[in-house]
């Protein structure tokens, strides 16, 4: 491995560590802010309702909404930490993270816009760091096990392969074509999730494959590129503001959704220009 290739996996390597440490010791939450704090620390994933196009991001203090200014605002009462966090239709979501008393979630499923949730399967089994609803199916990454799983129902998971990953994203057009990235760069599956071939540069920390001819990442330090042949070759776009980032969601071809150190960024020109919709309190990771 040459000197540059070296320094960008070193780069992912330290994203996904700090992924874990996110992670580590969110069972106690006896130091977060009481349910009329609007600080938020560190967010873990981004969406919008499609019945209200509601911007919706799950955060390591519960699952806010922009308010009045900008601020977030806390749907519903759970202040529980939301690793993975997907919008899969009108008002439904899909999570996984742990609850404010410790353990594991396992995958929780919302049917009103996350004022409420239902525990749906792997309950204090597993911690799902990514997830993606594509084709009517829930692909997953259990950071707990390392392993992507994918499931009709989100009760019955079938197990795909072993990695060390930090997103996941899955073509629009084809159910079988997973992208991982993972230390060494994006790796590739053309079978659903059950094999993945080795990463190739560039290395990213996120991605979102929402329209078939945009692929959409994000690196280590916040440089967005986009691959219009599905990850075969990329393209510099621009750099999202506010630092490393935290969490990215493409809506369509042109409209984005990026969270790095500092709040909650979005483009409506492809990413080619950002604006903030909301604010975080630091840049701490909890």
């Amino acid at each position: 491995m040459n000197k540059r290739r070296h320094v960008a996996a070193a780069a992912t390597a330290a994203a996904l560590a700090l992924t874990v440490a996110a992670c580590s010791g969110s069972g106690d939450k006896a130091d977060s802010p009481d349910s009329s704090s609007t600080a938020l620390t560190h967010i873990h994933g981004l969406g919008v309702d499609p019945s209200d196009q509601r911007l919706y991001v799950a955060t390591h203090e519960g699952v806010y909404t922009a308010g009045v200014n900008g601020k977030p605002t806390l749907v519903g009462a759970s202040k529980d930490d939301y690793m993975g966090f997907t919008v899969a239709g009108d008002k439904t979501f899909f999570a996984s993270g742990h609850p404010s008393q410790g353990g594991n979630q396992g995958l929780i499923k919302s049917t009103d816009a996350g004022k409420t949730w239902t525990a749906l399967s792997l309950a204090g089994q597993s911690d799902f760091h990514a997830l993606e609803y594509a084709h009517d199916t829930l692909y997953a990454y259990d950071a707990t096990h390392s392993l992507l799983r994918v499931s009709q129902d989100g009760k019955t998971w079938k197990n795909g392969s072993t990695l060390q990953a930090l997103d996941i994203a899955v073509s629009p057009s084809d159910p079988d074509l997973v992208l991982a990235t993972i230390a060494e760069g994006v790796a590739r599956s053309t079978d659903g999730g059950k094999t993945f071939t080795r990463g190739k540069q560039p290395v990213m920390a996120f991605l979102s494959w929402k329209s078939k001819a945009a692929l959409f990442g994000i690196d280590t330090s916040g440089g967005l590129k986009l691959s219009l042949n599905g990850g075969a070759t990329w393209k510099n776009v621009s750099t999202v503001p506010g630092g490393q980032p935290q969490a990215l969601t493409a809506l369509d071809a042109r409209h984005l959704l990026a969270a790095t150190q500092d709040g909650v960024y979005e483009s409506k020109d492809g990413g080619e220009t950002f604006t903030k919709r909301l604010a975080l309190e630091s840049a701490d990771v909890h």
